[in-house]
Formats: structure tokens, sequence, C-alpha cells
């Protein structure tokens, strides 16, 4: 049997506000059955960035996230729609606004899709090299952020206890861990 795609026979957004977008999809599934109510979370773009310090230290901002009601210890990110703005400026603007870090280089690392079985979005991850305390910050109303400088040969003890546990900043430690190591040995 050769996987297809869904066919989308109607779509409509349901809920449209700046918070949250959702999207209801008709789709008919390759062996012909009918959902009606499929629901999509219209999402922007993520970009996130792994961003470390000439001494060897990686910025994280620690932050309430309220869907889980906690607040976590995570990588800098942000959203952003493609149509306004690339990747790279995104992760520039929201490294500064949410640390005052600048980074002389970021690389992106790679594109990944964020939730892809009821979320639309990518994260474009970033790996920020010699970043240094130079910018401003500039928080969002729902921003209330603490700064927080963790030595790189700490961060794999903290995912391991739990104290770092958001899948995405967990996954670009890892990829910006090995991104690093395999340009090393080069």
């Amino acid at each position: 049997m050769t996987i297809q795609k869904w066919k989308i026979l109607k779509s409509n957004l349901i809920i449209d506000n700046q918070w949250c977008r959702v999207r209801q999809d008709q789709v008919e599934l390759s062996d012909g059955t009918i959902i009606d109510d499929y629901f999509v979370n219209v999402r922007p773009e993520i970009a996130l960035i792994l961003p470390i310090t000439p001494n060897k230290e990686i910025v994280f901002v620690r932050q309430y996230r309220h869907g889980v009601q906690e607040i976590l210890l995570e990588l800098p990110a942000g959203s952003f729609e493609p149509k306004k703005e690339d990747s790279l400026t995104a992760a520039k603007r929201e490294l500064e606004e949410e640390t005052g870090y600048v980074a002389q280089e970021l690389i992106l690392m790679t594109t990944i899709y964020d939730n892809p079985v009821k979320d639309d979005n990518k994260i474009h991850i970033f790996l920020g090299l010699n970043v240094e305390k130079t910018g401003k910050i500039e928080l969002d109303i729902t921003e209330e952020i603490e700064v927080v400088l963790v030595p790189m040969k700490d961060v794999i003890d903290k995912i391991m206890s739990g104290e770092i546990c958001v899948a995405g900043t967990i996954s670009t430690i890892f990829m910006g861990l090995q991104f690093m190591k395999t340009s090393l040995d080069k």
C-alpha cells in the first residue's frame, strides 16, 4: 500500500484572534473515509536559538508557560511570520529582545516540524556563537523573563534531572552539541 496525502474537501478558520487560530478541515482519507472535523492549530513559525558565550555558557531564559502552568528553563525563541521576515532576522531579534545578547555568528542548523499531528508550523533551529550582552531586552506583554547562564558542561545533567524539560530546547541542545563536535572534527 502506498501512503497518500489526505484530500482537503473543505477548510474553515473557526477561531481567528491574536492568541489562537484554529482551522477545521473536512478531509478524505486514502480509503475514502471522510472526517468532518479535523482541527489544525494555525501557528506562526518559530526561531529557536542555542546561544553560546565565549566562556562556553549557554544563555537560557526562565519564564512562566501558561499552557502547562509552570515556570520553565528553556532556550530563547520566538514566533515570526515568514511573509514578513526571514528566520535569521527573527532569530537575531528574538535573542536580543529576550536576553539582551547578540550573536557574532548565527548558523541555521536545521528546520523541523513542531507538532505535525495538529500544528502547521516549523521551528528554525539556530546555533549562536560568541554571544555577548550588548543589546537591549524588550519583552512582549506576556513575557516575564529571567536570563540564566548555564555552563555547557552542566547542561546534560539539567536535562537528565528534568530541570530542562521542553522538547524543542532539548532537541536544539543535542543538535547544537553534535553540530559543534562535527564541525570541530573537520
